[in-house]
């Protein structure tokens, strides 16, 4: 359930929902890529220099990339790691869009039904 309060910087670029794993899984970062620099990243999301810090132990943490000291942070090199991570966004998306409508009312056949609506408007 959301709380009409804004996430945390570290929850809002977190791996579960980083804005560089969607990348990732785009092609827009590539495998092997170095990733920018803790400051670089801070002042490309806005956020302190820390949480930046705290965003690649994570990814680290993960498996999504790599640190090289005094040289950069890249993106691990395994191709089978974006189809994961593909599969890992869609499941967060699809648990959190499934609590959201049971918060709602929602039984499963009504979402069911909800998610058919919207897919045959859109045709």
């Amino acid at each position: 359930m959301t709380t009409g309060i804004p996430s945390p910087p570290f929850r809002m670029m977190a791996p579960s929902g980083a804005p560089m794993k969607k990348k990732m899984i785009q092609g827009k970062i590539l495998p092997g890529e170095k990733l920018p620099s803790n400051r670089e990243l801070a002042v490309l999301y806005k956020i302190n220099q820390n949480t930046a810090a705290r965003i690649y132990r994570e990814m680290e943490t993960h498996g999504y990339c790599y640190t090289k000291r005094g040289i950069g942070t890249f993106v691990m090199e395994e191709e089978t790691m974006f189809e994961t991570i593909k599969k890992e966004m869609a499941e967060e998306l699809l648990s959190s869009f499934i609590h959201e409508m049971q918060d709602l009312g929602f039984e499963k056949d009504d979402i069911i039904s909800k998610i058919a609506d919207y897919k045959e408007e859109r045709r």
